[in-house]
């Protein structure tokens, strides 16, 4: 089965999307740092990316920027709080299947 990545440095965050995502039968993997992703991210030829926008160091952008250079083929959805129209639109011309905001 394909794996479902959470990348957020909110550990709220993966932690609440983790549990829902497993009680419905997905095997999920957490991350909170974009180069400990990206060092791993060789190893998973299918599977989702739930990313977020804004993070230390490594912001989503830039995770997806090297995802993309390395030829990944992980389906990547942004899922953050700090997007707008704009972002939007400029994400998914790089290749994001989805952009959708957080509501807290």
């Amino acid at each position: 089965m394909a794996i479902i990545h959470l990348l957020d440095d909110d550990t709220a965050v993966t932690n609440a999307c983790a549990f829902l995502l497993e009680s419905l039968g997905y095997d999920v993997k957490c991350w909170t740092q974009g180069a400990d992703f990206l060092a791993q991210a060789g190893l998973y030829q299918t599977g989702v990316v739930l990313l977020d926008m804004r993070m230390p160091v490594l912001d989503g952008q830039d995770v997806h920027d090297a995802l993309r250079q390395c030829g990944g083929t992980l389906a990547v959805i942004f899922l953050t709080g700090h997007g707008d129209v704009p972002m939007a639109v400029e994400q998914m011309k790089r290749g994001a299947v989805d952009f959708s905001a957080k509501n807290r």
